[in-house]
């Protein structure tokens, strides 16, 4: 977070920094500081913190270490709804219906997969293969959308899906905020029905858990954090995927401690993303999703190669 303050095409030293924090300094500097980076540091990190927690509750519930918000639907629908609104209703509704537009196409899509899923109850390997199904619909849905669109919509639309958190401000902060305190403070309360299931549905039940009931609200805890997160930063992908697998090996297997681990994780991921996303390349201000991208690709498939060799 230091670094990221300090970097940018206007660099500043730590004494100056200080200065601008702890006192009431009007200038250049102090409004890039307190309008600009900060903002978007925080922004950035409660973004990551989202996504890890949202891809941890699915790792959990499914017992599958590929799990993610983007692989499952949940991000293709939360990006649905987003582009909707930016399409249609951008105009005419305040932003702040963004997260809301953001999380019902989440939790429709989201859905959809549990009932093509539904076979005796949700499956974990059911809900997965049909989850990567219908994301690739949604993204194909939100391609046409933004091709049908006028030009001014579609170039928004386009820069937001690869994930940018350029141009946030303490009004994104401040909506996302909610949203990620409540439904991470919430999922470390079931934390230990996720415990429970990721022993296996036989076991769980055996133990007294209601696994279909616990699933349910542990799944609409993850789209509530993945849908509010894709609202204000854009489809950020495989941070879901990786934050949990660098929690494990720091503190293992138990959610009470993997939960809280995977949000810092997450958070400092996105955090880092978009320094370098900011920082490298200038002028320009990449988008923050296509490093995520970069690093979970690889990642992805090193998952699936040391799997195929179990």
């Amino acid at each position: 977070m230091l670094l990221s303050t300090l970097l940018g095409s206007t660099k500043l030293n730590i004494i100056n920094l200080l200065k601008i924090l702890f006192q009431d300094i009007k200038s250049s500097e102090s409004f890039i500081i307190k309008y600009l980076r900060l903002p978007r540091i925080f922004t950035a990190f409660l973004i990551g913190a989202s996504l890890a927690v949202s891809g941890t509750i699915l790792q959990g519930i499914s017992r599958n270490p590929l799990a993610a918000p983007n692989i499952v639907g949940i991000t293709g629908g939360a990006s649905l709804g987003s582009v909707i609104f930016i399409t249609f209703f951008s105009g005419v509704l305040s932003i702040k219906y963004l997260p809301l537009f953001s999380i019902i196409g989440a939790l429709t899509v989201t859905t959809l997969v549990c009932l093509f899923s539904w076979k005796n109850g949700v499956k974990p390997i059911r809900l997965i293969l049909i989850g990567v199904g219908v994301s690739a619909a949604m993204h194909a849905i939100t391609t046409v959308l933004i091709i049908l669109s006028p030009i001014y919509s579609a170039s928004q639309a386009y820069i937001w899906l690869t994930g940018s958190i350029y141009g946030t401000n303490w009004d994104d902060f401040s909506l996302l905020l909610p949203w990620t305190l409540f439904f991470t403070a919430l999922s470390l309360l079931y934390s230990k029905h996720i415990n429970l299931q990721s022993l296996g549905d036989e076991v769980a039940i055996g133990l007294g858990n209601k696994v279909q009931l616990h699933r349910f609200i542990l799944l609409f805890i993850s789209i509530a954090l993945a849908g509010s997160a894709v609202s204000i930063g854009g489809k950020i992908s495989f941070i879901g995927l990786i934050g949990p697998h660098i929690s494990r090996r720091l503190v293992g297997t138990s959610y009470e401690s993997l939960i809280p681990t995977s949000a810092f994780i997450g958070g400092l991921i996105l955090l880092i993303a978009d320094t370098v996303a900011r920082t490298a390349f200038l002028p320009l201000d990449i988008p923050a999703g296509i490093f995520t991208s970069a690093i979970g690709g690889p990642f992805f498939i090193y998952l699936l190669y040391s799997k195929s060799r179990k």
